[in-house]
């Protein structure tokens, strides 16, 4: 067949828009295991719903609204999308209140859950405290669930999720501080903590944050970052960013206390952009988090599946919705995506 100059126009015009559309590449789904087939379908697809942002990060699903938030950190703000809308911006601030411009590059609020009453409960970051919205408003009141601890701020907290008995539980790297390092001036504290406040869901609406219930649970990671627990709550994943980049288990005791303390899996001597961040486990244990170039997938005995790529490869966060939350929704650095899979995730 002959090729002319308007089929090479043509050609080269498709080519021109499928760049435009997916600038970096297309996202994918990488294969490890014949196992991953059971969890992600053979034929899912990737779907990018919402684009323009710059770091995008702790997606949480709204059922009853049928939408879902998400933190844009460097606007300061959380966003909301809802189907057939697209994005509106639902809170602005969301972290720093300061009158002056914040001098680092994280100044919004991150990793956010959803407390058993359906109450937003939002890792402040550059706010540097842990708060909970009272009703699904965003001029709401706001109770501030922790700040402090044994009189020092916290560094800036990053990701949150809802344990037994009704305790929240949070950890406190210093991405959200002016230099993201240990040495900031206003970091207070020495260690970068996983942190439990008791009986947070009890917590008075509009009271002032009791620190005589917030307890440093883990005081030997260099970066907590993202966390989540076991279907049946007999675990807790905390994953540490950098330099290690690391995913730990813990075994969690009746008390909700933690013991123990395991390698899960260690990828530290992979390269490229990305590292672990937050995570979320569907129903049957299966870890699916934010890691070195998009989401890696993980069998409850740390085997990894495979990875949903990404362009750019740096992944914040995941978070499960739809109406059977079979839905996985990640937040990417610019971009927002979905994927169906076989297993529903765990609600929040």
């Amino acid at each position: 067949m002959k090729i002319t100059k308007i089929m090479l126009c043509v050609l080269l015009q498709l080519i021109i828009a499928a760049a435009l559309v997916w600038p970096q590449g297309a996202p994918s789904i990488e294969r490890l295991d014949p196992a991953l087939n059971q969890l992600v379908p053979v034929n899912a697809k990737i779907e990018r719903i919402a684009t323009g942002f710059k770091w995008t990060e702790g997606p949480v699903w709204i059922a009853r609204a049928g939408f879902l938030l998400f933190a844009e950190i460097p606007s300061n703000s959380i966003r909301k999308w809802t189907p057939g809308r697209g994005v509106t911006i639902f809170m602005q601030p969301s972290g720093y209140l300061g009158k002056t411009p914040y001098p680092g590059p994280e100044s919004g609020s991150n990793g956010m859950t959803l407390d058993p009453e359906g109450r937003l409960t939002v890792a402040g970051h550059a706010r540097r405290n842990v708060w909970r919205l009272e009703t699904l408003s965003p001029h709401g009141q706001i109770t501030v669930l922790a700040d402090k601890y044994q009189g020092k701020q916290l560094n800036s907290p990053n990701d949150v999720v809802y344990g037994p008995h009704g305790a929240l539980y949070f950890t406190d790297p210093p991405y959200g501080l002016p230099t993201q390092s240990d040495h900031d001036p206003l970091k207070q504290l020495r260690v970068n903590g996983v942190y439990r406040i008791l009986d947070a869901t009890s917590h008075p609406s509009g009271a002032p944050p009791d620190e005589s219930k917030l307890q440093l649970l883990i005081s030997n990671l260099t970066r907590p970052n993202g966390i989540a627990f076991s279907p049946d709550r007999k675990y807790l994943y905390v994953d540490n960013s950098e330099p290690k980049k690391l995913w730990m288990r813990y075994r969690v005791e009746p008390d909700g206390s933690l013991s123990g303390g395991t390698v899960f899996y260690d990828a530290t001597s992979v390269t490229g952009p990305g590292a672990p961040d937050g995570m979320k486990i569907d129903m049957k244990g299966n870890i699916y988090s934010a890691g070195p170039g998009g989401i890696w997938i993980f069998s409850p005995q740390g085997k990894h599946l495979g990875t949903i790529t990404v362009p750019g490869g740096r992944v914040g966060n995941c978070a499960w919705g739809g109406s059977d939350w079979k839905t996985l929704y990640i937040t990417a650095a610019s971009n927002v995506y979905r994927v169906r899979v076989n297993i529903p995730g765990e609600k929040p």
